[in-house]
């Protein structure tokens, strides 16, 4: 090989790998996140964080098994002195549980649509806050992690 082959060679690679990071960045966030307010009885609520996914994508579970890489989902509640959680952040929906290439042991991920729900009790009106950070996947490529702002109206 001379060196100009070997040049076009290394360029080609370069240009490959700087091209994987750059896809990442174009792609945009393929979430569609809402929010529901559900009352269940005298100052009890669920919040609901319904998420739809595009055509191809997942969002591990919230126990994603797997080798212990996967990104689950949290949810971060702003401290307030009118609001107690009923337990933890709970997910509804259809897991898949399955064997990934990449990935030691099965993974169990949602595709298409998940919902999560805190229970709450809240005694009047209050305006309950957070933060919900998550990480969506293809077949190829992980998203960077992202971090969403939220906020339930209780009336």
């Amino acid at each position: 090989m001379n060196r100009m082959n070997i040049f076009k060679t290394a360029l080609l690679v370069l240009l490959l790998v700087c091209a994987g990071g750059t896809y990442a960045q174009i792609i945009g966030d393929p979430t569609t996140w809402t929010y529901e307010v559900k009352q269940k009885g005298v100052d009890k609520y669920d919040l609901v964080f319904h998420l739809s996914l595009k055509p191809g994508w997942h969002i591990w579970s919230l126990h994603p098994g797997g080798d212990g890489l996967q990104i689950a989902p949290s949810f971060v509640f702003t401290d307030s002195a009118t609001l107690h959680r009923n337990g933890k952040v709970k997910e509804t929906g259809k897991p898949q549980v399955k064997v990934m290439e990449g990935i030691d042991g099965k993974v169990t991920l949602f595709a298409d649509k998940v919902d999560y729900v805190q229970s709450v009790t809240v005694k009047g009106k209050a305006k309950i806050s957070g933060t919900h950070l998550y990480q969506v996947c293809n077949e190829t490529i992980c998203l960077p992690p992202k971090t969403k702002d939220f906020v339930f109206d209780i009336k």
